[in-house]
């Protein structure tokens, strides 16, 4: 029986980074380009290498995968919440990010503490704060913010966007088979060949670009102030966390805060952002891009998410190929993140329509009032002005304030905790 159990267990070791046919990589380069812009942005708007966040983004996921056994398709890109974090510590250090790197080092350890405290929690406790009418709407909020996002980068150019938007919609409602699970890379060579046609493609960035290079890896620097102002991000990012993860199994159709568990999901992400620090990169987080993913192809294999990290961690040394992919224009990109956000939306949508029609939840007073909180808090920074929004927000610290999903995950746990509270006492 032991021998057995091993032999088992060298097979699953052995499947981690195969690759069983061509097919497998043209999958995992859809979850490369639909991560790629959105984890070399977050560099670009700090100072820190883009190639060193390719790196740390595709080793931090396979750090993930082993911590939480290779189960949950998830692919760790660059977190978009340090960044103004990131420029303030800068600033202070004389343009050094070095300091900045340390912070983000305490701030992954603290995601391992958070996981350690999570583990001693039940399952069923934590089921219990977190009900469908809970989950769903942070799932909608997840999607209904990133939405705007997409529209802004294909504003311009409408027609690009809508060629590959277009395309995308076409393949998955008309198609079958391999084209429906390939749609978002052929929607994507569609509208690039267009924007090659129309003269949009900056072609300088793929000759420019040097065959081979090696990333500028750097050593965190360490200060009380540096650690003081980027730490505290954590308690913004731990929701984003737990709602990312939910989705995921969502679509997926499994519960990864049950199996593989919270604490382990949460180790993985916290050992991948201390390591992108300790080689001169941003702090990783779970990327709702490749969500949406998953749900249009229906193709859940975790698989092709490694095989995706290990590409962009070639990537990393290979510039030509960056080049390539740099090179496809903003607009084609905001016409795919349309149809990937929006389908996370309706993710959300569907999991409130199965729980009611299941029963699993009744339509009641406590259940519209904590589900309106959520997306009204949630949706706030996105849709109303700023003085608007500014209500629907806690500061932290100067820098650091409590908004978005984060809050909005956080009032609705209170609000359905204080209900059952009151349900109790009546009983």
């Amino acid at each position: 029986m032991v021998a057995v159990t091993a032999k088992s267990k060298m097979v699953e070791e052995s499947k981690f980074l195969s690759i069983t046919s061509g097919k497998d990589i043209i999958l995992a380069l859809q979850h490369l380009i639909a991560m790629f812009g959105a984890t070399v942005l977050v560099p670009m708007l700090t100072g820190m290498n883009p190639s060193v966040a390719l790196f740390s983004a595709g080793a931090g996921t396979l750090i993930f995968h082993l911590v939480t056994g290779g189960t949950v398709p998830v692919f760790l890109g660059s977190s978009f919440a340090f960044i103004a974090v990131i420029n303030i510590v800068k600033e202070a250090n004389g343009g050094d990010l070095a300091y900045a790197q340390g912070g983000i080092f305490v701030a992954g350890m603290l995601y391992v503490l958070a996981s350690a405290l999570v583990r001693k929690v039940k399952y069923e406790t934590i089921k219990k704060f977190m009900p469908s009418y809970v989950v769903g709407p942070m799932i909608i909020v997840i999607g209904l913010t990133l939405v705007p996002t997409a529209f802004g980068m294909a504003k311009g150019n409408l027609v690009l966007a809508g060629i590959t938007l277009g395309t995308a919609l076409l393949i998955n409602i008309f198609g079958k088979g391999l084209p429906k699970q390939m749609s978002i890379i052929i929607a994507v060579t569609v509208g690039y060949l267009a924007a090659f046609v129309l003269n949009q493609v900056d072609t300088t960035i793929i000759s420019g670009a040097p065959l081979l290079q090696m990333p500028a890896f750097t050593l965190p620097k360490f200060n009380l102030n540096g650690i003081m102002t980027i730490a505290p991000v954590v308690l913004a990012v731990f929701m984003e966390h737990v709602g990312d993860i939910t989705t995921n199994g969502q679509v997926v159709g499994k519960d990864f805060i049950k199996n593989p568990g919270l604490h382990r999901t949460l180790l993985g992400d916290g050992l991948a952002t201390s390591f992108a620090a300790l080689v001169g990169g941003p702090a990783n987080t779970t990327y709702g891009e490749n969500t949406g993913v998953l749900a249009i192809t229906k193709n859940y294999n975790p698989q092709l998410l490694r095989l995706a990290a290990a590409f962009a961690v070639i990537l990393a040394f290979v510039g030509k190929l960056g080049g390539v992919l740099q090179s496809i224009p903003t607009p084609v990109m905001g016409g795919i993140s349309i149809i990937l956000f929006s389908m996370i939306s309706f993710i959300g949508v569907k999991t409130l329509k199965t729980a009611f029609s299941a029963k699993e939840i009744k339509v009641e007073a406590k259940t519209v009032i904590t589900m309106a909180a959520i997306l009204i808090i949630g949706l706030a920074p996105t849709y109303l002005p700023a003085e608007l929004a500014s209500i629907f927000s806690i500061r932290l610290t100067e820098s650091l304030s409590l908004s978005g999903l984060s809050l909005a995950a956080l009032a609705g746990i209170i609000l359905n905790s204080f209900f059952s509270l009151l349900s109790r006492k009546k009983a």
